[in-house]
């Protein structure tokens, strides 16, 4: 049973929407039919959003996607997906979390608990601006908003979907339902390392303060948005069991695929699936990656 009351952690998330964006932009690439923009914005809890947007240059109305990066990425990571989706006609926007930022903007991890929380607080809240933002553009449709986020992506795509209603879709890629199941769990030397250099009441403190951004306590709450998950056979940061246990808390509708690869998740079916996935549910147009790939190629 979740210890939380739903009521209490949509609050976590509040944030003035009204609040002045005060954009800037800058394209920096453009293809024939694409442009990539550099865009900052205003977090509603302080400082500076930096982003990508990928858009198409031909006008009508799109799909928006909302990426969110592994924990120790950056915007950069979906890029060449969303330079794709592009061409199917989709608006897509990549934000840096709060801790990959340039300075002075940036505010790293410390493993503070208390801070810490605040930092996992804004990198959901600066999401939900993204969205605002999205919602401004006349070339996105606002009815077929999508999100796709890996690892701590994933993370927050549980939350987001939870929370935000705007949200059509999510794709969570590599997720784990709590912080606990790699911090306690993994035999991943780093995080072996990192548990035992970690005196055990302090661990515990950590995980006890922060377990409020937990997937597990909102996955179950996302309904009716359809969720499809993608694991790893291999994933070396947690276990099938934590994998299976995510997906069997969350709210139907929901589907599951598992690829023979690692934390990456970076078997080209993965994003084949992810592709059908939001041309179902979003409305982008299919993608001829057989052709993408023979242009790449030459």
């Amino acid at each position: 049973m979740n210890r939380f009351s739903f009521e209490h952690l949509q609050s976590l998330y509040d944030y003035d929407s009204k609040l002045s964006l005060d954009l800037e932009d800058v394209i920096i690439e453009k293809e024939n039919d694409i442009a990539l923009h550099d865009i900052e914005f205003n977090s509603p809890k302080g400082g500076r959003v930096t982003a990508f947007l990928v858009t198409p240059v031909e006008e009508g109305k799109n799909a928006g996607i909302v990426f969110g990066h592994w924990g120790y990425g950056t915007r950069t990571e979906f890029l060449p997906e969303a330079k794709l989706y592009a061409k199917a006609g989709a608006v897509s926007i990549l934000v840096d979390y709060p801790w990959v930022r340039p300075s002075p903007w940036r505010k790293a991890l410390s493993y503070q608990p208390d801070e810490d929380r605040r930092i996992f607080f804004q990198a959901v809240v600066d999401l939900r601006r993204s969205i605002d933002f999205l919602c401004t553009l006349e070339s996105v449709d606002v009815n077929r908003i999508a999100y796709v986020g890996h690892s701590h992506g994933a993370q927050w795509g549980a939350i987001l979907a939870a929370i935000d209603r705007r949200i059509k879709t999510a794709v969570l890629i590599g997720g784990v339902p709590a912080q606990a199941d790699i911090y306690l769990e993994s035999d991943d030397p780093d995080i072996v390392r990192f548990r035992n250099s970690m005196p055990k009441e302090n661990l515990e403190k950590y995980l006890e303060t922060t377990e409020v951004v937990d997937a597990i306590h909102y996955i179950g709450n996302v309904a009716p948005t359809p969720i499809l998950f993608q694991f790893a056979k291999y994933e070396r940061y947690f276990g099938e069991k934590s994998m299976r246990r995510y997906f069997e808390a969350a709210s139907e509708p929901k589907s599951v695929k598992w690829y023979s690869t690692g934390h990456e998740l970076n078997d080209i079916q993965t994003l084949l699936d992810r592709a059908d996935w939001l041309q179902r549910h979003v409305g982008i147009r299919p993608i001829d990656f057989a052709n993408c790939l023979q242009r790449r190629l030459h």
